[in-house]
């Protein structure tokens, strides 16, 4: 199969493929602020990722690009991304980088948005000269690698050879001049491989739990022989938060997997991060041409992000980094069994 074919079919997997419940953010409850010292406009979401500065915490996230067809929806997620301010990142342009042909349905995120904040995206099997170039294809501000050992293992024509990734970060890392930030695509990151990637100097990790799109089960739609096991596959969302965030290095963190309402990206800044990365609800509106409904969506996120903030009394991103919450279920266990204290979380501001 080419791959503007997997692209294509990859979309329509995504527009069906029904959430598995997995709500771990769900396991983080706010401690109430009976006494909110605040005013409406005096709350900013502001916030910065790499040193990249920007004007909300919620970020469009990489979804698609690399055939022809998927060409509207990129420039509906931009046209998006510009009315709300929003940052964006592309799919994946290995596509382009192997077939200049295709490099129109990246471009065109540049041309609907000419200031916002846009990342690139490339796998990371790709070369400093591949990625520069996915850079300068869309004038990007920042570049997304990302890892997706376990969605490879089971595409039927996906790569079986992993060795050296972590080297070629680093190369990549240093040669461009603009952040990099390292996006698992479903399966989480663990406080080992993010220590390992914050030491080469990664700018900032977007988690990418397992609570989301599920690219295993995606891919085993694809197969004549489905490979189940990878079906339930990874660390949650609200875990690898916990297990990054609990990191002495001081790295960005971007909290996605799952992310759909204002309450998500609140709870996911309580636990360390500083953005979320919002994929699927974004996509169901750029495909069925209602961009202007996603515009709307946005609004929303961003009122209601802006109230949970005022009803904890806080005024900034950074605050609300810092406020007092317990962990419970599932994500607790996990913590407790990887040596993660959630007693530093329920007791911020007691001294």
């Amino acid at each position: 199969m080419s791959r503007s074919s997997r692209k294509k079919e990859h979309i329509q997997l995504t527009l069906r493929e029904e959430c598995l419940g997995i709500q771990s953010l769900d396991d983080v409850q706010f401690v109430h602020n009976c006494l909110p010292e605040f005013a409406m406009d005096e709350i900013s979401l502001n916030t910065s990722i790499g040193g990249l500065q920007l004007s909300s915490p919620i970020i469009v996230n990489a979804m698609t690009g690399g055939a022809n067809e998927v060409t509207g929806i990129n420039e509906h997620l931009a046209m998006i991304a510009r009315e709300t301010k929003l940052a964006m990142a592309v799919g994946s342009q290995m596509a382009a980088i192997k077939d200049p042909g295709v490099e129109e349905t990246y471009r065109v995120v540049r041309k609907a948005n000419p200031k916002g904040i846009i990342f690139a995206n490339i796998g990371s099997e790709a070369t400093p000269e591949m990625a520069q170039k996915a850079v300068d294809m869309i004038e990007a501000n920042g570049l997304q690698i990302h890892l997706n050992a376990v969605q490879e293992l089971v595409m039927p024509e996906g790569d079986r050879t992993f060795k050296g990734v972590l080297q070629r970060i680093e190369k990549i890392v240093q040669a461009l001049h603009v952040p990099v930030i390292i996006k698992e695509v479903g399966f989480g990151i663990s406080g080992q491989q993010a220590r390992k990637l914050a030491e080469i100097g990664v700018s900032a990790i977007d988690v990418g739990g397992k609570g989301g799109t599920n690219f295993a089960r995606i891919e085993n739609g694809r197969r004549e022989n489905p490979m189940l096991s990878f079906n339930d596959w990874g660390i949650s969302t609200a875990s690898s938060l916990l297990e990054v965030s609990s990191l002495k290095h001081k790295i960005g963190i971007v909290s996605s997997g799952g992310i759909r309402t204002a309450i998500d990206v609140a709870r996911g800044i309580a636990l360390g991060a500083s953005a979320a990365g919002i994929a699927g609800s974004f996509l169901h509106y750029a495909v069925k041409d209602r961009w202007e409904e996603g515009v709307y969506y946005a609004h929303l996120l961003h009122q209601e992000l802006a109230k949970i903030m005022g009803a904890l009394g806080v005024a900034t991103v950074e605050q609300l980094r810092k406020v007092p919450v317990i962990i419970k279920g599932e994500t607790y266990h996990w913590a407790t069994m990887r040596g993660i204290d959630c007693r530093i979380f329920a007791q911020r501001g007691l001294d």
